[in-house]
């Protein structure tokens, strides 16, 4: 059976149950054991009056009895509203009042957090919240139940299709409030598809799972583990030692990993002469890789394909590079999936012709969401017909990705930055990310954030915050004279500003929180 629906994924590999569908540590669960766990789970949830339509938060650590609630949810036709456990209180009562959920699953901890919150400090109460549930713990409080000692109503599924909203994935916020992106089931389906079409998944995958199920790369590797009927492993850590650990114990021979993971990863394998030649294939997304980590990837995963790829929450894939095309196509970020077109336009000249930079326009009818929930003026702007594409595809809409990038005259995408984030020096426009893999590749520093100060003269110079490799301060003179032999002159940082701490901060997404290093380099 070809499978529509979240919950169809699960059910299309009954027919091989005993074969491990999530490990962590020492558990195993089989596909068979997991559809039996989630079918009891959604009888408890069922009990609680969750009904389909009904959203439901859920904020729990990473964890087969996250990945069970996830498909009960889904089985019910209540939407996932999955929000990582790192954020704040207030950040997950914002959640709550934009979402409407009715039902929260939290820990017990945060369960108090919610409940005895500040409406001055924390945000005002969610109105629309029923109930609250602990999962893992019992909290001593009326106010909230146990999951565990709800008692089970049994029931059918919720009988779906593919055009029923499945998530809402809140955006990591770095621009103004987060956003709940709506996600239906066959838009999370046919992501899991298209990966697996060009990773080439199959059932022997054992693919570890570092990133959350709040990200919509986290939750594609659940997803396309389950479409190919392979293994998700769950390590107890994300730190590259634990990491390691997992892949060594579990016979991990897939990764899929965000630059702040495969940065220390990679070094960590370098400094202890580690080769790793059983895994498969390494992928990246959700930023550019520098390219000193590109470069010892074919050395310390020589067996695996390399890919490089590029996707938003709001598009959820959009393209791939082809690991044939890893060495020859250095720096770009591929070709469009299936079912995907890429355009690059500037918004008063229109469409780009190869080579020049521009706004990245992503069309497709099934891989772009179906906007920003409860938030019908974001969604406009963001999901709308554009005027240069009205030749091409009439009054289609197309997603505006807001990042700045160029194609090249064999049509392969290469990113150049958030349109938002480049510095404007004289005449010249500096790409941060340009910078900040520039920095990096000196040796010289662990994180790397670049950004624009205004100047008299040049109306903005550059200025990089960075965390010196070995720590302390860092080697300013060192890192200026490696940029020179590099950069333009416009585009070599005026100023290195230290980063006190052992690393950056990061979003909920695992990405570096640029908006909090520019902030507190500015204080």
């Amino acid at each position: 059976m070809q499978p529509f629906t979240v919950p169809e994924l699960l059910a299309s590999n009954l027919g091989r149950g005993a074969a491990p569908a999530l490990v962590r540590a020492d558990e195993t669960v089989t596909y068979h054991e997991l559809d039996e766990r989630s079918r009891a789970a959604a009888a408890r949830l069922r009990a609680l009056g969750v009904t389909r339509g009904d959203l439901v938060c859920l904020h729990v650590p990473k964890s087969i009895d996250e990945v069970v609630l996830t498909y009960a949810i889904s089985r019910l036709g209540a939407v996932v509203v999955n929000i990582n456990v790192i954020v704040t209180t207030r950040q997950l009562r914002h959640a709550l009042r934009n979402s409407g959920a009715r039902v929260l699953l939290c820990t017990p901890r945060k369960a108090k957090a919610v409940l005895d919150g500040d409406a001055e400090v924390d945000g005002p109460w969610p109105d629309d919240l029923e109930r609250v549930v602990t999962v893992g713990g019992r909290l001593d409080d009326d106010r909230a139940v146990a999951f565990d000692e709800v008692e089970p109503v049994d029931g059918p599924d919720a009988r779906l299709i593919g055009a029923d909203p499945a998530f809402i994935m809140y955006t990591s916020g770095s621009t103004g409030q987060p956003k709940g992106v709506l996600l239906s089931h066959q838009t999370v389906v046919q992501s899991a598809r298209a990966a697996a079409s060009h990773l080439h998944n199959r059932d022997d995958d054992r693919a570890i799972g570092v990133l959350p199920l709040s990200f919509d790369y986290g939750l594609s590797q659940l997803t396309t583990m389950a479409l190919s009927g392979g293994t998700l492993v769950l390590p107890k850590a994300t730190i590259p030692a634990e990491v390691l650990k997992t892949i060594d114990q579990h016979g991990v021979n897939a990764l899929a990993m965000v630059p702040t993971m495969w940065i220390p990863l990679v070094r960590l394998l370098a400094e202890e002469g580690r080769v790793l030649d059983g895994v498969r294939y390494v992928a990246n997304s959700g930023g550019p890789l520098p390219t000193d980590v590109q470069t010892a990837w074919p050395t310390v995963f020589p067996a695996a394909r390399h890919y490089l790829m590029y996707g938003m929450t709001e598009g959820f894939r959009s393209t791939y590079l082809p690991p044939e095309d890893f060495a020859r196509k250095s720096g770009s970020v591929g070709v469009p999936l299936p079912d995907v077109e890429i355009y690059i336009v500037d918004d008063e000249t229109g469409l780009c012709a190869p080579g020049e930079p521009g706004q990245i326009i992503h069309r497709s009818a099934s891989l772009i969401s179906s906007g920003y929930y409860r938030n019908p003026a974001a969604t406009a702007e963001k999901i709308a017909p554009c005027p240069h594409l009205a030749h091409l595809i009439g009054d289609e809409p197309v997603l505006y990705s807001g990042d700045t990038g160029r194609l090249d005259d064999d049509g392969y995408l290469y990113f150049e930055a958030r349109t938002s984030t480049f510095i404007k020096c004289s005449d010249f426009r500096v790409s941060p990310t340009e910078v900040e893999d520039v920095v990096f590749s000196s040796g010289l520093v662990t994180d790397v954030v670049a950004f624009g100060r205004p100047d008299e003269l040049l109306g903005q110079v550059v200025h990089v915050a960075v965390t010196a490799a070995g720590g302390g301060e860092p080697d300013r003179e060192g890192i200026l004279a490696h940029c020179r032999t590099t950069l333009p002159p416009y585009a070599v940082p005026r100023v290195i500003h230290h980063w006190e701490g052992a690393t950056m901060p990061l979003t909920a997404n695992g990405k570096v929180d640029r908006p909090t290093v520019i902030d507190r380099m500015s204080e």
